[in-house]
């Protein structure tokens, strides 16, 4: 641990708040907005300590710097700077953008460009550590783009551990359940940097993905050395049952130029057997070693832990009232008003026959024009238009909804529902103003 890091651990313990317990004041499909929670605002779940939980957040919180790897592109120098809103680990008022291009129906993230994320800061002019001049351009949008300037807000991360310890038949079952007219489909993908804790995760399993607003990516750890790279432009290495994992350690392109030698950052060189330009790594593997690099295992215990939201029961009458009408609407056809219940033991360590509700099928949906045209190279315009249903506890902290913030509150997001959605949104429009504010109370309380 650095001295800076040391010294920002210590300033942040004095004011990080921790909750240690397991009452969520979940609610049931029958009573909705009936019961409160305990939960602190920001803290934990049990099966970690607070000293620990401080330490993972503030390496959360961690400004990185030019000098621990951040480049040649970037969108921010620390998570804690993007997840805000609400508490640490919420959503964020930041939009990155993306673009693509589609050819006789077929998408393409246009990988030679730099690929669909366009990252928003660079490096610009510095010093290579060997004493060469350096000039990282700011991305741009290729020209011959058809999808264009497409905004992603960042998501929150409230209660994520809980959704990450489910297992695969659970979300199958739900979306089996639903009315075939707004049925969801359950996206897959295997697994690159299995979380340790976790006995049934290893390289390569498959498992039904359920982070992002496209629901592309299936376990936390992936989803933190993905953000590292993507995010802050810092490549990492693992270390997984003796296998050294590197898909995480290649800097990126601005508009897939590969910068000058020494140009991506002012990072130390990587260690012997490791792929140069990687910022920080564990190192050559031992036999059946097992390790994340500290950061990303941090990150991942910060996200693992981090405890659902409170509800916010002060307008009562309006909430109950407003339940059973965002039922009859069809609102829980894909905000789901199912209880989830992790398993006991929860394979990843937090708390086993936990309750709680985050009000998504965690599966994605044909949105028709809200969808963002966004998808992996090869997928049709159809499978560009699908989107993860959004959770929506925690909604209140939001300022901007729909996942490229266009809609400031409620009914707006609602009305803005096409494709699988647009039958509840016609729905919400129809209702009475007193309807309407009674649902839009009770979404507001989750």
């Amino acid at each position: 641990m650095s001295n800076r890091f040391a010294q920002e651990l210590a300033m942040f313990a004095t004011c990080a708040m921790v909750f240690s317990g397991c009452s969520t004041g979940v609610t049931d499909d029958t009573e909705l907005g009936s019961r409160e929670s305990a939960v602190t605002l920001g803290g934990h779940l049990a099966g970690i300590t607070d000293a620990d939980f401080t330490a993972a957040q503030a390496n959360f919180n961690q400004v990185e710097t030019i000098d621990d790897g951040v480049g040649p592109i970037f969108n921010e120098f620390a998570c804690g700077r993007c997840h805000t809103l609400g508490a640490i680990g919420g959503a964020g008022e930041q939009i990155e953008r993306r673009f693509g291009k589609v050819v006789n129906g077929v998408f393409s993230t246009q990988s030679s460009g730099g690929g669909s994320l366009r990252q928003l800061q660079s490096l610009g002019a510095f010093t290579s550590a060997s004493g060469a001049s350096c000039n990282v351009a700011v991305e741009h949008e290729p020209t011959d783009a058809t999808v264009h300037n497409v905004g992603r807000l960042t998501t929150a991360l409230f209660g994520i551990g809980l959704v990450d310890a489910m297992p695969d038949t659970f979300f199958t079952s739900l979306v089996a359940a639903e009315p075939a007219a707004v049925r969801g489909i359950v996206n897959h993908a295997a697994i690159t940097l299995p979380n340790p804790a976790d006995a049934s995760q290893n390289i390569g399993t498959v498992r039904v993905a359920r982070f992002g607003w496209k629901a592309d990516t299936s376990n936390l750890a992936d989803f933190a050395a993905g953000a590292y790279l993507n995010e802050m432009g810092i490549t990492t290495q693992h270390c997984f049952k003796g296998t050294s994992i590197t898909a995480f350690a290649t800097e990126s392109k601005p508009n897939g130029v590969a910068v000058a030698p020494g140009c991506d950052d002012l990072a130390p060189p990587a260690p012997p057997g490791i792929p140069a330009g990687t910022d920080d790594a564990v190192g050559v593997c031992a036999a059946n070693q097992t390790e994340l690099q500290d950061d990303i295992q941090n990150f991942l215990t910060f996200m693992t832990f981090l405890a659902p939201l409170p509800r916010d029961l002060s307008d009562l009458i309006s909430i109950n009232a407003g339940a059973p009408v965002f039922n009859q609407i069809g609102c829980n056809g894909c905000h789901v008003t199912t209880t989830f219940r992790t398993p006991n033991p929860a394979p990843n360590g937090v708390p086993g026959n936990f309750a709680f509700n985050p009000f998504s099928d965690f599966a994605v949906h044909d949105m028709g024009t809200l969808g963002d045209q966004i998808g992996q190279d090869g997928d049709s315009v159809a499978v560009t238009r699908r989107m993860r249903t959004a959770p929506l506890w925690g909604i209140r902290f939001r300022n901007h909804l729909l996942h490229d913030g266009r809609a400031a509150d409620v009914p707006s997001a609602v009305l803005a529902h096409d494709g699988q959605g647009k039958a509840a949104a016609t729905a919400f429009g129809n209702l009475s103003p007193t309807d309407q504010h009674n649902v839009v109370q009770f979404v507001r309380s989750l």
